[in-house]
């Protein structure tokens, strides 16, 4: 969600061919979903810190990081995903989900894993910025400052709008139809 030095993700990047990023090009995350009764349901993250505390709709995201030069990129998802909620990502094979470009030009490589959270048991770590700006004075808050389940349309409605198509991809790929981003090969997924 922030950049290593406790700053927002902004923008100005664009894609690192290698399929491994640089920093502030790239990032991944996971995109954990679970199946209760047979609905579809994903963990979305809504960014913490002063900026996004009166941000609701359309600005919730997956929990995801940046990576950094040599860094593989689905390993990074997977510290990320611990990172920003406290618990390791679920074993198996992740369905990948391809990638999206934010407004802010920052790409986005993401992987869904079925699994299960109690999102009162999240914790995400930290980040120290100036607050109030100008102020001299430090405070620490979380990346992420709550973690929640919610149905495709709900998610849809929470999420930043260029993530939405990982909530389209993720249906496509348990469907087995032909919008299954697992269908198509590595390379054209970085």
């Amino acid at each position: 969600m922030s950049r290593r030095d406790g700053r927002p993700e902004d923008g100005g990047e664009e894609r690192h061919r290698s399929g491994r990023g640089r920093p502030g090009l790239t990032s991944a995350g996971i995109l954990l979903f679970r199946r209760p009764a047979g609905r579809l349901e994903v963990l979305l993250a809504h960014p913490g810190g002063p900026f996004w505390q009166a941000k609701d709709l359309g600005h919730w995201t997956i929990p995801k990081g940046e990576v950094e030069p040599g860094e593989e990129i689905e390993a990074v998802a997977r510290r990320e995903f611990a990172e920003e909620t406290g618990h390791e990502p679920p074993g198996g094979a992740p369905i990948p989900l391809g990638e999206v470009r934010q407004k802010s030009g920052k790409l986005v490589v993401a992987w869904a894993l079925e699994g299960d959270l109690d999102p009162a048991s999240a914790r995400s770590n930290t980040f120290t910025i100036e607050w109030p700006p100008r102020s001299g004075r430090r405070r620490t808050f979380p990346e992420i400052d709550r973690v929640a389940w919610f149905e495709p349309a709900e998610a849809r409605r929470r999420l930043k709008p260029a993530q939405v198509p990982f909530i389209d991809r993720l249906e496509a790929a348990l469907a087995g139809g032909p919008g299954d981003p697992s269908r198509r090969s590595r390379d054209t997924l970085l």
